[in-house]
């Protein structure tokens, strides 16, 4: 962008500061914030550059095979600090498994996926680049209520400090959008504070209240490995129901039927033995036929909340298993 148009850009972003301005106000966002954090703010670019590389619309290239990615995001490295973790914290983990029901393994693996146990969070400044993306204007509801969420987090006592993530907004050890931490942090350590940015024990609490609160249901497991006969019928499994969410994630899964019916179709358990006979569970074949495959429970889909994608979700099941070992 030439200097004469990014100026062009910046003054409009600072006209439209005024909008945000007047939409805090009547949500109730306090004067002294909106006069401490507006005069900062100029468009950040970058943000906008890395908004316009995201894909816009469905994509009709095929999906490629899980493989790569589970090698690249179940490292042995991160496996290894995954176990570190789970150790030297697992007094708070067993707690906040008996409050929400998740378990412990679970919200260590989220922890790791998201931000390799606190190690990398990302360094945008959250007040700019949201208001960066409400102006820019591809998701402006979506950013803008962020923004506003953003500084009622400063209204409840976080400092200006803190608010430091990833160029979309995703904030702290759990990758937090604002709006959600407004939500569902929660203070581990009781010292009073939900300070998922530097208390590894309100960020394990605040991941477990995540997945309590989308229906974790305690005592099955997100998934199971399997081995898919030859000779299988994959015709008999086909999912026919369309999702009106992430439809291209779900539609790679099959119908539902419960664990009972899938031993009788013939599939054989690789790593543990099968969950109870009525647990109800989907197939998916990341890797297509003859590879491993894996039947998903209701839990697997609490974990495509945190995330819409397939491969992550997947990994953040297997790290959670390999952690727990």
């Amino acid at each position: 962008m030439s200097g004469s148009a990014y100026a062009q850009d910046d003054a409009g972003f600072q006209t439209y500061l005024g909008t945000l301005r007047s939409q805090a106000e009547a949500k109730g966002v306090r004067r002294a914030t909106l006069d401490a954090v507006l005069p900062t703010l100029t468009l950040n670019q970058r943000v906008i550059e890395l908004d316009r590389q995201q894909p816009g619309g469905p994509s009709i290239s095929a999906i490629p095979p899980f493989a790569p990615y589970k090698a690249q995001h179940l490292s042995s490295a991160l496996i290894a600090r995954g176990q570190s973790a789970y150790a030297s914290e697992r007094s708070r983990l067993q707690r906040i498994e008996q409050e929400t029901g998740v378990p412990e393994s679970i919200m260590v693996a989220i922890w790791g996926h998201e931000t390799s146990y606190g190690r990398v969070t990302g360094s945008f400044d959250l007040p700019r680049a949201l208001a960066t993306l409400a102006y820019e204007g591809r998701r402006r509801d979506l950013f803008a209520d962020e923004f506003i969420a953003t500084l009622q987090m400063m209204d409840r006592g976080v400092p200006r400090s803190q608010l430091v993530g990833s160029w979309a907004g995703a904030t702290g050890g759990p990758q937090f959008l604002p709006s959600v931490y407004l939500r569902l942090a929660r203070d581990g350590d009781g010292d009073g504070r939900a300070d998922i940015w530097s208390s590894s024990a309100d960020t394990l609490a605040s991941i477990g209240n995540y997945f309590s609160n989308a229906g974790w249901r305690s005592g099955q497991p997100w998934g199971i490995a399997v081995s898919v006969p030859g000779s299988f019928d994959r015709g008999q499994i086909a999912n026919r129901l369309v999702s009106p969410r992430c439809p291209r994630v779900f539609q790679r899964h099959s119908g539902w039927k419960t664990m009972a019916e899938w031993r009788a179709l013939g599939l054989v358990p690789q790593t543990r033995s099968w969950p109870g006979d009525t647990v109800l569970a989907t197939l998916i074949e990341p890797d297509g036929e003859g590879q491993t495959a894996y039947l998903l429970t209701g839990n697997y889909r609490v974990i495509l909340d945190y995330n819409c994608s397939n491969f992550y979700a997947l990994s953040v099941g297997l790290l959670a298993d390999a952690v727990e070992r």
